[in-house]
């Protein structure tokens, strides 16, 4: 392979690698973080952004910080600058938890397929 495409082949995701980080579901606080998660809701959709698929990843650390990857329906979402806010206020009030970080990206892009079934059904797509 020339060095130009191996180059460029460095910085692009392994071959079957996920796009999505995974969440750290055998932690004690996972459950209560979802369902904190799922009192926010996207104001112009009323599905909260859990079942909407907008979280891609909730990782939470031996010390209990939780840290949120989440993306929005579209980058110019009216309410880009206030929902991980929102996320942040919806989780820092857990018994135990230490601190929230909420990151947002746009990879991948959120799409109608990241939606639960039951977001598909409340939205009439089911």
């Amino acid at each position: 392979m020339p060095e130009d495409q191996a180059d460029a082949a460095e910085g692009a995701p392994m071959e079957g690698a996920p796009l999505i980080r995974p969440s750290s579901t055998d932690h004690p606080l996972h459950e209560q973080v979802v369902e904190a998660c799922r009192s926010v809701y996207d104001p112009e959709i009323p599905v909260n952004i859990f079942d909407l698929g907008l979280v891609y990843t909730i990782l939470i650390d031996d010390e209990n910080a939780v840290k949120v990857i989440m993306t929005l329906t579209a980058p110019g979402c009216p309410v880009a600058g206030e929902m991980p806010g929102w996320v942040a206020e919806a989780i820092e009030p857990l018994p135990g938890v230490r601190q929230v970080d909420v990151e947002l990206t746009w990879e991948p892009p959120w799409g109608m397929d990241m939606m639960s079934d039951e977001a598909r059904l409340e939205l009439g797509f089911m």
